[in-house]
């Protein structure tokens, strides 16, 4: 993967970083959110993309 489409999710709850994924960063302008699963927290949160 290359370092610019790489981005951060971090849960909402415990502020942990959890995963990494990749976006298209010329037409995503925005921040993403997902529904993922946390591991600390033990159940499904929203997850915000970080710098």
């Amino acid at each position: 993967m290359s370092q610019e489409n790489l981005i951060k999710l971090e849960c909402k709850e415990c502020h942990r970083i959890n995963y990494h994924s990749k976006k298209n960063k010329k037409t995503l302008k925005q921040r993403i959110e997902l529904k993922k699963f946390c591991k600390w927290c033990d159940k499904h949160t929203l997850h915000k993309e970080t710098k």
